[in-house]
């Protein structure tokens, strides 16, 4: 479900080094760098951009996180960030497992803006990153949004655990994740994109969305997988394509043995809400792809597997993270 604005409401902004409180005019939307701020028009009941609004140059918006083992827990040991992409101090419910939750204020992007998050883990180390809410690409005017994810593990294990990204209709958007790892690292991931508002029927009639999703281990790709989305196109709904369906999810976990498919597929198949759900294990990388209607669908297979293989390949019990019930 999308929350749209209420007119006369509050805009609160926070940085590391300072809160600004703006009270915004009705309809306006309070946007960009510190040095040269903008104004962009919303439209309240579609969340787009209006003409005239969008600035050419975007926001940037970069965050480096290094992950370390100190004194037998995970500690942030780096930490960087420019522009509104920011994460909440770490969490510590597992004791030794640093949860992190990913903030972008703005709560949305829109034409060329450029998000970048780098992530390291290092030897010994054990993080879970997870987002409060899901993501959300607006309309463009013609300019590209685009997002990257760069995760490099080094013996580490590493749980990436966003919530499903928005691409509204006549978004522009490029979605790249990049995940290097050697032998000794272990790893948990998925992502989800839904098309369209479907909670409105309003289906994704145009735009175009790029994504891709890469796991290399040792210098040498495990998987390389490409989505191309162009909005009304033939692909949206024929079997061959999404039939139908609008939101779709990527889950990867290694090191996965292929006896264990069955045992996962169980796991997930009394969860099926007639959407799809396919899984395959090469080289240790297990792979899941899904199609449904409806992104919590999605997310609560990918949980169930995630249930299934978090005490093998982290040795922990799970234990999830505290703002999926907020």
């Amino acid at each position: 479900m999308e929350a749209t604005p209420d007119r006369g409401w509050n805009v609160v902004y926070k940085t590391v080094c300072k809160q600004v409180t703006c009270h915004a005019p009705a309809g306006d939307v309070l946007t960009g760098a510190a040095e040269a701020p903008q104004r962009r028009r919303m439209d309240d009941q579609h969340g787009i951009w209006r003409p005239g609004g969008e600035a050419a140059a975007g926001w940037r918006a970069q965050l480096e996180l290094h992950f370390a083992e100190r004194d037998g827990r995970t500690a942030v040991v780096h930490r960087q960030h420019q522009g509104p992409l920011v994460v909440q101090r770490p969490f510590y419910p597992e004791r030794e497992v640093c949860h992190c939750y990913l903030l972008h204020p703005p709560g949305g992007v829109v034409g060329g803006d450029r998000l970048q998050l780098r992530i390291q883990a290092q030897r010994g180390a054990h993080a879970l990153l997870t987002t409060p809410a899901a993501g959300k690409f607006y309309r463009s005017l013609g300019a590209q949004a685009t997002q990257q994810v760069d995760i490099q593990l080094c013996g580490a294990r590493f749980e990436w655990l966003p919530q499903e990204t928005i691409f509204y209709p006549q978004a522009m958007a490029r979605v790249e994740t990049c995940v290097q790892l050697d032998d000794d690292s272990r790893l948990i991931a998925w992502e989800l994109g839904s098309y369209g508002l479907p909670a409105r029927n309003e289906a994704f009639f145009a735009g175009r969305v790029n994504q891709c999703f890469a796991v290399w281990k040792n210098g040498r790709p495990l998987l390389h997988d490409r989505l191309f989305v162009e909005g009304g196109s033939e692909a949206l709904n024929a079997p061959w394509g999404l039939a139908g369906h609008s939101v779709v999810g990527t889950f990867v976990a290694y090191p996965v043995q292929p006896a264990q498919l069955d045992a996962l597929r169980a796991a997930t198949c009394e969860l099926s809400t007639g959407g799809r759900l396919a899984l395959s294990c090469v080289d240790g990388l297990l792979v899941g792809r899904a199609l449904d209607a409806h992104a919590d669908a999605i997310l609560r297979r990918f949980v169930a597997l995630w249930r299934q293989l978090r005490p093998q390949l982290m040795q922990r019990e799970v234990c999830v993270p505290r703002i999926w019930a907020t």
